[in-house]
């Protein structure tokens, strides 16, 4: 009785504990009901992830209402798996926050923060959750506007400025997949996206249909941060509180990619998107441009967060290059890097959490001598940044040697170019960090002695670690990560 409740529970329970935590006057408290629930959400997920094997797709029917009348929680191979990535996520975060949250968040909003943190997971997972693609949407606003608060929480002052770009980008993505969503159900009569999957082969030659198509396009890329609509994402990562960062940076970027899978493999099926619709001939070329630019412009970035930023528009770019190769083995390598790119990028923002809590300063200069003063911190960054290059025996690897293949696979050297090329830049700004932590003497302001350590809490650092160990885990053993997103991706293309 009680697995036949998980789908819905996964969504309801940090729903419910958003408001309670708001009403917890100790941080202490509100700290610990949503680092409980977090790991609750991840406890649950794999629950699913073990009922999806077992016994195939849950569906649950919300208020007894059989689908396509009613609103359906469909779990599949794919859901399940990016269900395991964000509450895995939130629950790392919240285990290592306590600490960080103290120290950059005022002390009367605590609270506060942690009710919006609760509201923004309960987006996420929902997004992941339901079979409805308004339901989809009302999770994408919640998620979406619980972001921009905790954004703007930042204590530097352009938080509120980068909360801001976010909104007015993130609502204008919002209302096309809403007019979008709108569309189809004008020529369907249905918001089920099963419902939606068997009704619009027959209505290919509809005016209506190509312009939901293009609005959905547009609107999940700009939540995707797909170049050239990412402008929104190097500002709302750089000024949010570390652990924001961490949380966002390895669950809303990924969650939106599977809204991408989910309605331009599962909604309008693979053979509709790309051989009717060619999307390929818009995700490959933006794919390409963002995999170089933004590594490019990583390179001179000084603040180290605008820098790991930067480099997640680029590493996007990698997932939808897999996807516009238009073929399984690229969306299979694409969604392998989705899940590798969630560890890697939540270590290294985690990693930035703990030298912001002791040095309170994500400058480049700033990081000189840090190689003595914070060693284990510095050593995460290190075997971090080899699996963001994809360097062998790390995660980062394992997905890109994919995507090669898949490149190669199609004969599309252009790509298999870019995916070397993006590594190579990669190694230009991971060395940067190197050098000024290992090679480089403290500033004058700081203390000279580089023997003298302040390396961060055990509480940073356990939760740091179980990522590294992560990235060389999954860069060993691929049956989670490859073979989940194999059977995922199949099941989409069949």
């Amino acid at each position: 009785m009680f697995t036949l409740h998980l789908p819905v529970m996964q969504v309801i329970i940090p729903l419910i504990a958003a408001p309670l935590c708001s009403l917890l006057t100790r941080a202490s408290l509100a700290w610990l009901l949503a680092t409980f629930i977090s790991i609750f959400t991840f406890f649950i997920s794999l629950l699913l992830i073990r009922e999806v094997s077992l016994h195939g797709v849950l569906s649950y029917e919300l208020g007894g209402w059989a689908p396509p009348w009613g609103i359906e929680y469909r779990i599949d191979h794919l859901s399940s798996y990016v269900l395991v990535i964000v509450s895995a996520t939130a629950s790392i975060t919240m285990l290592a926050a306590r600490k960080s949250i103290e120290q950059e968040i005022a002390p009367e909003k605590i609270s506060l923060f942690y009710s919006a943190y609760l509201l923004c997971l309960t987006g996420l997972l929902g997004i992941v959750a339901t079979g409805d693609a308004f339901n989809l949407f009302v999770f994408l606003e919640i998620s979406s506007l619980s972001s921009y608060v905790l954004i703007a929480m930042g204590r530097d002052r352009k938080a509120l400025t980068a909360s801001y770009q976010y909104l007015i980008m993130g609502t204008i993505g919002a209302t096309f997949i809403l007019i979008g969503v709108g569309l189809l159900y004008m020529l369907t009569g249905t918001l089920n996206i099963i419902d939606l999957q068997q009704k619009i082969p027959a209505l290919l030659t509809s005016r209506a249909l190509h312009a939901a198509f293009a609005f959905f396009t547009v609107g999940i890329s700009l939540k995707l941060a797909l170049f050239p609509l990412h402008l929104w994402l190097p500002n709302a990562y750089a000024y949010a509180p570390s652990m924001i960062t961490v949380f966002l940076s390895a669950t809303a970027t990924k969650v939106s990619l599977y809204v991408l899978f989910r309605f331009f493999f599962g909604l309008f099926s693979n053979e509709i998107s790309f051989q009717h619709f060619h999307l390929e001939k818009i995700l490959l070329p933006l794919s390409a441009i963002a995999i170089f630019v933004a590594s490019f412009v990583a390179i001179f970035q000084d603040n180290i967060k605008r820098m790991f930023a930067y480099s997640s528009v680029a590493q996007i770019g990698y997932m939808t290059l897999g996807i516009g190769l238009a073929s399984k083995s690229g969306s299979i390598a694409g969604m392998v890097h989705l899940f590798n790119h969630a560890i890697i990028k939540g270590g290294l923002f985690l990693a930035m959490a703990c030298i912001v809590f002791r040095i309170h300063s994500v400058q480049l200069e700033s990081f000189a001598g840090l190689g003595k003063r914070m060693p284990w911190t510095m050593a995460a960054i290190v075997l971090l940044g080899l699996g963001l290059i994809g360097i062998p025996f790390t995660s980062g690897f394992i997905s890109k040697w994919y995507l090669l293949a898949a490149a190669i696979e199609q004969s599309h050297w252009l790509a298999a170019i870019i995916i070397v090329g993006g590594s190579l830049l990669a190694i230009v700004y991971i060395w940067k960090i190197v050098e000024y932590a290992y090679f480089k003497s403290p500033a004058d302001s700081f203390d000279n002695d580089t023997k003298v350590t302040f390396e961060a809490p055990l509480q940073m650092l356990i939760p740091l670690w179980v990522l590294v160990i992560a990235n060389i885990y999954f860069g060993l053993e691929t049956s989670f990560s490859f073979g989940f997103a194999n059977t995922a991706i199949n099941a989409l293309f069949h």
